[in-house]
């Protein structure tokens, strides 16, 4: 690989953590809940299409470490390692399913939008999964009041985060296939 494609690559890569990190520290508090409404879900989602499965993972654990080194990146601009081993921790190693699949499905099932949904649907259960276990876990909850307070509430807004990332999505994925791959045909950043 020639030394123009690897910075081309990282600054795909930059760019969509700077994507997740201007979107992830907005939230939403909601009374019945330990866990804010953020949209770091929706940057993940719109990485996962611009750079696919592998970039789009890396763009996600960036973004990750970048919180727990104290940035204000995380949500209600917050950051450090008291955000990751909190109450909020497992969601957060969640986001690392969602920008997996998400860009899995995506790469596989190019022109299925409703399989890109489908990709975005898995990795959020496993987002939920983990995020619910960590939250009995830390807040010394039942799961199913961890399930109340953490999945249940979010389940709408995350649906139509779903929604804006597959406007915002599949034209951005198009247009960089135009603009950027043209030639060789764009799989994200692959390799």
């Amino acid at each position: 690989m020639e030394s123009g494609s690897k910075v081309k690559k990282m600054c795909y890569v930059a760019l969509a953590t700077a994507i997740i990190c201007v979107l992830g520290p907005l939230s939403v508090n909601i009374p019945v809940s330990p866990v804010p409404i953020s949209l770091a879900i929706l940057g993940i989602y719109i990485a996962a299409y611009a750079l696919s499965a592998k970039w789009g993972t890396v763009a996600c654990i960036i973004y990750i470490l970048i919180g727990l080194a104290g940035v204000p990146v995380l949500a209600g601009y917050t950051g450090g390692p008291q955000k990751l081993f909190g109450p909020t921790g497992g969601y957060m190693i969640g986001y690392i399913a969602v920008a997996f699949f998400t860009g899995f499905f995506i790469e596989k099932f190019e022109n299925k939008f409703y399989m890109h949904a489908v990709g975005m649907v898995i990795g959020l259960a496993i987002c939920y999964t983990l995020g619910t276990v960590w939250l009995a876990r830390v807040a010394g909850m039942s799961f199913g009041a961890a399930l109340a307070a953490g999945v249940i509430p979010f389940i709408p807004m995350d649906i139509v985060k779903m929604v804006i990332a597959v406007a915002v999505g599949v034209p951005l994925r198009k247009a960089l296939k135009r603009v950027i791959y043209s030639e060789k045909g764009y799989q994200g950043l692959s390799g």
